[in-house]
């Protein structure tokens, strides 16, 4: 495990409207506002796009994902963490679950989906002397999460 410290800075409630991406359009929110560390967490209406349900084979060293559709109206719940990549552009990583008619579903929504009527993000800034970046990883050929001290 790695660990970094920090403290809350500014906090954020955005409403997102019919047709907003995500996670796009949270990182360009977290780009005009020089975030660059933060916790988002968001609740609402998507619909439109693809989640990542995790790899076709858990065993596999560059994992291939499993892209669910999602069509209709879904209510939903996700969380995630904005960091830098190495151009320092804001980058969210974020996992949330969709529920429509008793069926369930969960993933990941790198492959983006859309706000269908409304959505309620809040961005928790994360300040740290330490730092944090999301890297290529060789290995899986992902982006993670790398911190260290400073």
């Amino acid at each position: 495990m790695k660990a970094i410290e920090g403290r809350v800075g500014r906090v954020f409630i955005l409403r997102l409207e019919h047709d907003d991406p995500l996670p796009g359009c949270i990182e360009e929110f977290a780009l005009a506002k020089g975030i660059h560390l933060a916790q988002v967490v968001f609740h609402g209406g998507i619909y439109k796009g693809s989640l990542v349900a995790g790899p076709r084979e858990t065993d596999a060293p560059k994992p291939v994902p499993i892209v669910l559709p999602v069509s209709d109206a879904h209510e939903s719940s996700a969380v995630g963490v904005i960091a830098p990549d190495d151009d320092g552009k804001p980058i969210l990583h974020m996992h949330g679950s969709l529920g429509r008619c008793g069926q369930a579903m969960a993933g990941c929504f790198q492959k983006g989906v859309t706000v269908w009527l409304v959505g309620e993000a809040v961005i928790y800034e994360i300040l740290s002397e330490s730092s944090a970046a999301r890297v290529l990883d060789e290995e899986s050929d992902l982006k993670l999460l790398e911190m260290s001290d400073s």
